[in-house]
């Protein structure tokens, strides 16, 4: 079950050149309390891949790479909504695509999200106004130290803007094994994200007739339309994340910027990542092998298959322009390793 020594190019969607030491895919909850233990014996650090969408190889792995492959899904439904069962290793878009087939509502809009379930929580993933803490019920997830499964409520998670308690105080202590999500019996459309709104005036699409699978498809369409697919062209979809603001720096940046993209968060401004990339020039930019796409300055690509090293130089390179152009700090969305 272990293999040694495996080129990890294939499992990123960033297409970056590493190796890790150990590796072992894991199909069923033993493989993965078997993996542990070996880790464990041998006290090394561990890395649990999903998709490999939201990861940056910075070098090789020296310890043991979990690649989670667990399946199964079900849905139950009720006077209290459908509850949705989903093990880790679960496609996510599939998953938001076999619910709108169900005629069921409430993912719609984290459509083309790529990855798998296991990490959606993680970061609590979201997308044109709609995060998962929003259907989120509860999940399961082993203890790496111990092996023992320990369940997780909506609170126990802390949920933030793609924040949780498995990025800070559980930060590696658990691998997700299932999520469970509750689809409301009501469900209304969320087509408020200005991206969606365009779309379906452009489409003459009411938002009375609207269906579950009719907003995915919107939500892919745009989707598609702005993000380069990482079979074609190596990305880990949106690297930064909008920064939150106070109102005084909003008021400065408005002032100073009067195109600037920001929408209210309580009592503060999130501003678009994007738009602070672009209007400090660096939509289309390459360095060397990696650089800025062309069409979405949120999404560093990989077309000439460059390093770790490569790609967090450029992130870090970005990031400077921008709090030197406007006081703003930005923040990757994908975790370094090692």
């Amino acid at each position: 079950m272990i293999r040694r020594d495996v080129d990890l190019q294939p499992f990123n969607t960033m297409a970056i050149r590493a190796r890790a030491a150990h590796y072992a895919r894991v199909a069923e909850l033993e493989e993965l309390r078997e993996a542990l233990e070996f880790a464990r014996r041998r006290r090394l650090p561990i890395l649990p891949l999903g998709g490999g969408s939201n990861i940056v190889l910075t070098g090789d792995f020296p310890g043991l790479v979990l690649h989670i492959d667990l399946q199964g899904l079900t849905v139950e439904e009720s006077d209290r909504g459908a509850l949705v069962s989903a093990a880790a290793g679960e496609n996510w878009h599939q998953l938001v695509m076999s619910t709108v087939a169900r005629k069921l509502g409430g993912l719609e809009n984290l459509a083309l999200i790529p990855g798998r379930v296991g990490a959606a929580p993680i970061q609590n993933i979201g997308a044109y106004g709609v995060e998962l803490r929003d259907t989120f019920e509860d999940l399961t997830a082993v203890h790496i130290a111990s092996g023992e499964l320990h369940d997780f409520s909506k609170a126990d998670c802390h949920f933030a803007y793609r924040d949780s308690v498995f990025k800070g105080a559980a930060r590696d202590q658990y691998i997700i094994t299932r999520v469970r999500m509750r689809l409301p019996q009501q469900w209304r459309p969320h087509a408020e994200y200005p991206a969606l709104q365009q779309y379906l005036e452009a489409h003459q699409i009411d938002v009375g007739a609207l269906t579950p699978e009719k907003v995915a498809e919107a939500v892919i369409d745009v989707r598609r339309s702005k993000l380069p697919d990482p079979l074609d062209i190596p990305n880990a979809g949106s690297f930064f994340k909008n920064p939150l603001v106070d109102e005084a720096v909003y008021r400065r940046l408005k002032e100073a910027y009067p195109d600037l993209v920001a929408y209210p968060a309580g009592e503060r401004w999130k501003l678009a990542a994007g738009w602070l990339i672009d209007r400090a020039g660096w939509r289309g930019r390459r360095v060397d092998n990696v650089g800025v796409h062309d069409r979405q300055a949120l999404v560093l690509v990989n077309p000439g298959r460059g390093t770790g090293a490569e790609l967090t130089g450029l992130a870090s390179q970005i990031a400077g322009d921008i709090k030197e152009k406007f006081g703003v700090e930005l923040e990757p969305e994908p975790r370094y390793y090692p």
